[in-house]
């Protein structure tokens, strides 16, 4: 089965999405809006982690995170594939559970409707 989740390409796209609405919480920071050129039956999403976070190896383990949560919010609660989405991580993921983050995520995913 193919992946519903496509990624960010354009620089544009990122610098759109910048200036669009955003929800930010103790993990992440989503901003997202609509785009032009974008397929709705796929989740047009992108995850980003600074260096200031960690190595290379810290800032994958936090990119793995979010892509899973992304694939299992896609599965379980109704995300409107009309928006694209940029999710920009925060030091403070590193060091939670996977459990908590999942929730915090899923409830900032369940506001953007």
């Amino acid at each position: 089965m193919k992946s519903k989740i496509l990624a960010l390409s354009k620089n544009e796209e990122f610098k759109k999405l910048l200036k669009h609405k955003k929800i930010s919480n103790k993990y992440v920071t989503i901003y997202f809006g609509k785009l032009l050129n974008k397929d709705s039956h796929r989740l047009n999403i992108s995850f980003v982690t600074k260096k200031k976070i960690g190595n290379a190896v810290k800032r994958n383990k936090i990119k793995r995170r979010l892509r899973n949560i992304a694939n299992e919010a896609v599965k379980k609660i109704s995300i409107n594939f009309n928006y694209s989405f940029l999710v920009i991580a925060k030091s403070s993921m590193l060091n939670n559970e996977y459990k908590i983050i999942k929730e915090t995520l899923f409830q900032d995913f369940e506001k953007i409707k």
